[in-house]
């Protein structure tokens, strides 16, 4: 189901614009909110003010366009990030696994022990009885 197109009237820049997309309206304030963020920051430059509007407006492309590389690569970063957890975690998982196998061999073996050291003490005692039967 496709959504509704949205429309919202935001303040950029000191004049009013209507924005219309599928996104949703808190979405569209954001984006304005952001632009006239970049648009008061550039004009805190002396340089920026004394530009011609034309240039004006490629510096702050520039300017958007570099927050934009910036967030990109420190996605692609954060991506490579989850990706080496990701296999830590598997390669984590796959050795707890191997421990614990080891772990409940280990404790089947101990189990055998147990029951082939009761034989042998049960032995032990036999023999002795044995002895002590065959001294009388």
């Amino acid at each position: 189901m496709a959504s509704s197109k949205n429309y919202t009237e935001v303040l950029i820049g000191g004049k009013v614009f209507t924005l219309s997309g599928f996104e949703s309206e808190e979405y569209l304030q954001r984006v304005s909110t952001y632009l006239n963020h970049k648009l008061e920051e550039c004009t805190s430059s002396e340089g920026y003010r004394k530009q011609s509007a034309e240039t004006r407006s490629i510096l702050l492309a520039l300017n958007i366009a570099d927050d934009y590389f910036k967030a990109k690569k420190q996605g692609g970063t954060l991506e490579s990030d989850i990706e080496a957890k990701d296999k830590e975690m598997y390669d984590l998982k796959h050795e707890l696994i191997s421990v614990q196998i080891k772990l409940e061999n280990a404790d089947k073996a101990l189990e055998r022990l147990k029951e082939e050291n009761k034989a042998l003490q049960m032995k032990i005692v036999q023999l002795e009885t044995e002895i002590k039967n065959n001294n009388k």
